[in-house]
């Protein structure tokens, strides 16, 4: 199937499933960062280290520090990278409800990082958003 650029089908059809993981992001040197690309969810260098996003079991089994625990939900829609409106719509719809969220956009869909405490209350406002 191919990518969908189109806001409304992307709303219609993002099917928002939430992971039964939890998350957390991790900050790490260039030269440790390396030791968990295998393990990572995700990874982004940044000037002040490199990113990683891990399953919170792995965070604490190395020992790594790491800000708040967050669940991820995915939206199961196909969405086209250069798609424009997705992301803001999300926000807009968790916004409304005081949920934080963190945005990660991957090839073929986009996953949304929430507070693990938010994370049904984020599903259901994001179920809530898709046009019926």
């Amino acid at each position: 199937m191919a990518a969908i650029t189109d806001l409304d089908a992307l709303l219609r059809e993002m099917r928002p499933v939430l992971q039964d993981k939890e998350y957390v992001y991790c900050l790490a040197a260039p030269e440790e960062a390396v030791n968990y690309f295998a393990q990572a969810l995700a990874m982004f260098r940044e000037q002040e280290g490199v990113t990683l996003i891990l399953e919170r079991s792995l965070a604490d089994a190395a020992n790594l520090a790491y800000g708040p625990v967050m669940c991820c939900i995915m939206l199961t829609v196909h969405s086209a990278l250069e798609a424009v409106g997705l992301t803001a719509a999300v926000s807009v719809a968790l916004t409304r409800h005081g949920i934080s969220a963190n945005v990660v956009a991957a090839y073929h869909h986009d996953h949304i990082f929430v507070p693990a405490g938010d994370a049904e209350r984020a599903l259901l406002a994001l179920k809530e958003a898709a046009p019926v």
